[in-house]
């Protein structure tokens, strides 16, 4: 087959639509006939999409001579996978996770320049609203897991702080697990909080330092993995969300420095300035100011955000 790239395909599909339409199907211009299809899109960005996705899309049937009984095979995997998805439980994204497209595609998009804070994926347990809490609150409604004080600061990269920015914030429990996988065992909305910093871009909240935990393997991803002989494990972790008018939100984990598997993440989510020591306070006096049992972990997590350009958005 012809390797051209899908930018010279888009243009010829554009540039002469009725001879390339006329095209019939063939192994060798598989590509260039299925491209032509698009050139009538009125969506240039779409018909940019579409181009190079069959372009890649019959390149990669070419390449590994794909059997009718292997595409059988991906088109059940896929309706399986679209089958396992419902409200609380989201199997397409266990998938891009687990394929790296989700962490590519964060990462292509919130480039941080070496001074704003990474962000890393969302997963799939952000399906219900964080409720409002107090600076201070704890997120966790019952009392298993190590006590811990998390705090940090939100400043534009500017190095000013952010007033009442939105610090939202969930994770999973001691055991390995979020409430919503758990609803008849944990208590509503356990730990997830949403937060607004204080005057000077501050926060902190109560909670209990999380465990490792695998994503939910009971699925396709989960056959996919044990088909290609991976792990389903994630190291422990808080989750953020971070955002504040004139500011790009940010996504992102404050991972606990010493948990398994922070060098092989299921979904490959791990950054390097992401991780922390949740160090241990052995301190009555301070575990009594904070309204934590002595002794308590502790973790900073101070977060940069990037300026939006309004007028550049408004174009």
């Amino acid at each position: 087959m012809d390797q051209r790239s899908s930018d010279t395909l888009e243009r010829e599909a554009e540039a002469e639509p009725a001879e390339v339409a006329t095209e019939l199907f063939s192994e060798a211009r598989s590509v260039e006939v299925v491209a032509a299809s698009f050139a009538a899109t009125s969506d240039p960005r779409l018909r940019r999409v579409m181009v190079s996705l069959v372009t890649h899309l019959h390149g990669f049937i070419t390449d590994v001579q794909l059997t009718e009984a292997e595409w059988a095979t991906a088109i059940r995997f896929l309706t399986e996978t679209g089958q396992m998805c419902s409200v609380t439980r989201q199997e397409f994204i266990l998938l891009s996770d687990v394929l790296g497209a989700s962490m590519l595609v964060e990462t292509l998009n919130n480039r941080s320049d070496g001074v704003l804070t990474e962000s890393t994926v969302e997963g799939p347990f952000h399906m219900v609203d964080s409720p409002a809490r107090e600076l201070g609150a704890t997120i966790a409604g019952d009392t298993k897991g190590d006590p811990c004080l998390v705090s940090g600061s939100v400043y534009g990269a500017d190095g000013r702080p952010i007033p009442g920015a939105s610090v939202d914030v969930w994770q999973a429990n001691a055991e390995g697990f979020y409430d919503v996988q758990q609803p008849d065992v944990e208590p509503d909305r356990n730990l997830r909080g949403m937060f607004t910093v204080d005057d000077e871009g501050r926060f902190w909240f109560r909670t209990i330092v999380p465990r490792y935990y695998p994503i939910p393997d009971d699925g396709p991803v989960g056959e996919l993995l044990r088909a290609t002989s991976r792990h389903p494990n994630r190291p422990a972790h808080i989750h953020f969300e971070i955002s504040a008018p004139g500011m790009r939100t940010v996504t992102t984990h404050v991972f606990v420095d010493g948990t398994p598997y922070l060098d092989s993440d299921a979904v490959f989510g791990v950054k390097d300035s992401l991780v922390r020591q949740f160090a241990t306070v052995d301190d009555p006096y301070q575990a009594g100011e904070v309204g934590l049992p002595n002794p308590f972990r502790t973790v900073n997590f101070d977060v940069v955000l990037k300026h939006v350009d309004q007028s550049a958005a408004r174009d």
